[in-house]
């Protein structure tokens, strides 16, 4: 099977690449550190005999060649960018195992009627830009010049990113694949959760993807002197937002599927003794079911509209993205299931809360994913872990699912 010591030695040479003083790592897209991450797995992929080549968004493959000429190819693979300080198995687990996927089907002297692609997608996460799966979305053909004037926190576009980087972001539609270019696309990753843990499994088959809906919500209040006015005089646009938190914890909760999330926090003026004029939050809703995560948005508008009202607060939203819940194709599916058996593993199935690069490809080709398990369910930490067992394990599913794919007509 897959070589899972030489699958760990490279998971920690790569967590080296924009490695923190707490142990986590800062790779965001369009950057030293992402660049020197992408170099780094070019090597490997190069190693491993493939050819290597980069398209008009960032996205690195790795290519190996099948029998049948112009066929469709089997793409594996996942992102190297990351959080901030987040963890080293989010990404790299995905297109490193793809790699030891291919390695190990060249050391074997293995040929497939397809080819295999291994993919390090740009900007899965969407950590610098609050839009994420860029290269995804630009090699499904959904990335639009619109979409590059989102901008970071210090006002440079996607597309002066892009530019910075050496890439044209005018030519951003040459990284769209067309039609039938692609037999399935396949992803091994960490499962981000306790299930697995929980069953004592090291290997998942997932299901679907839930899908998000990011908004920024931006409330303007009036800045006063914190000791001489009154609390009903009061316009504090701070307390509106933290009213506005507390409706998104409920809201998210009543569902008993939904789960809703504040991460960013902004405040102006910014003074102990200051009331705040002007707070920004970011808001992450999501579930599993579509028209449940929207009538669980619609309902949080609604309740911080009156709630900003009553204040005297105003109140102004925008959507960053939407997406729509995947379910992983059934064919990639009972392939994955005939690896884990065939491999003595227990098939078990399950849905991922997190948002992945395979749903922007749903209209391209095929979707599936493997799960593998997470320590205590812990993610986008420097505590994120799983074992080198579990590592190997998972590439070997992958491995096995990838030949099946790979060796059909």
């Amino acid at each position: 099977m897959v070589d899972g010591g030489r699958l760990w030695r490279r998971l920690s040479e790569l967590a080296e690449v924009g490695k923190r003083e707490s142990g986590g790592v800062t790779r965001l897209s369009f950057t030293q550190e992402e660049r020197a991450a992408k170099d780094l797995v070019a090597r490997y992929m190069r190693e491993a005999g493939l050819e290597v080549s980069e398209d008009a968004a960032g996205n690195l493959f790795g290519r190996r060649e099948g029998k049948a000429t112009g066929a469709p190819a089997v793409l594996i693979g996942s992102h190297v960018d990351s959080v901030v300080d987040g963890g080293n198995f989010d990404g790299p687990l995905g297109v490193l195992a793809g790699i030891e996927v291919a390695q190990t089907m060249q050391e074997r002297g293995v040929e497939t009627n397809l080819a295999v692609e291994v993919v390090a997608f740009t900007d899965e996460e969407g950590a610098r830009f609050s839009f994420g799966m860029l290269g995804s979305r630009a090699l499904a053909g959904t990335l639009s010049p619109k979409d590059l004037e989102h901008e970071d926190r210090d006002g440079a576009s996607i597309a002066d990113a892009m530019r910075a980087y050496g890439l044209d972001p005018e030519k951003i539609g040459e990284a769209a694949r067309p039609l039938n270019s692609l037999a399935a696309y396949l992803e091994l990753h960490i499962e981000q959760g306790r299930v697995l843990e929980n069953e004592e499994l090291p290997v998942g088959i997932v299901t679907g993807i839930a899908a998000s809906v990011w908004r920024r919500l931006v409330f303007a209040g009036e800045t006063g002197h914190a000791g001489t006015t009154p609390m009903q005089l009061c316009h504090d646009a701070m307390a509106a937002a933290a009213e506005a938190m507390a409706v998104v914890e409920d809201e998210a909760s009543a569902t008993g599927s939904s789960v809703g999330t504040v991460g960013q926090l902004g405040v102006e003026p910014g003074g102990i003794n200051v009331i705040p004029g002007r707070v920004e939050i970011s808001l992450d809703l999501r579930d599993i079911d579509e028209a449940t995560r929207d009538q669980v948005e619609d309902r949080v508008l609604e309740r911080i509209t009156q709630s900003c009202e009553r204040r005297g607060v105003g109140f102004e939203t925008e959507v960053l993205q939407r997406m729509v819940p995947v379910s992983c194709s059934q064919q990639v599916r009972d392939a994955v299931l005939a690896a884990c058996e065939g491999l003595g593993l227990r098939p078990y199935d399950l849905a991922s809360g997190a948002a992945h690069d395979g749903m922007q490809l749903v209209g391209l080709c095929p979707v599936g994913m493997i799960f593998i398990r997470s320590r205590e369910g812990v993610s986008h930490s420097p505590d994120e872990h799983s074992s080198k067992e579990d590592c190997q394990a998972g590439a070997n599913v992958l491995y096995e699912t990838t030949l099946d794919l790979a060796s059909q007509h």
